[in-house]
């Protein structure tokens, strides 16, 4: 398992548009990929989930890949995540 701690840098948090992107990126991998936030455990793979964490700008989460492709799927969701998920 490989985790790390990432900053939500687009202005609106995950609302529906980013957190689609940040599952879209999720489903490539086979890697069970999870986020924590507070006191939540988030799904990345699942947006509903990832809406239901209520993740605003500045927030600051702790992704966690496990699995075969741990590795790529953690620094490519770190990478979307810093770029701004498309916004």
């Amino acid at each position: 398992m490989v985790s790390q701690k990432v900053v939500i840098k687009n202005p609106t948090g995950l609302h529906l548009r980013p957190a689609g992107i940040l599952c879209k990126e999720a489903i490539q991998f086979k890697s069970l990929i999870t986020f924590s936030f507070k006191d939540t455990t988030a799904n990345a793979k699942s947006v509903l989930s990832v809406l239901g964490a209520c993740v605003k700008s500045g927030d600051e989460i702790t992704l966690c890949c496990e699995g075969e492709d741990e590795e790529a799927a953690l620094k490519a969701l770190v990478t979307a995540i810093e770029s701004g998920l498309g916004e």
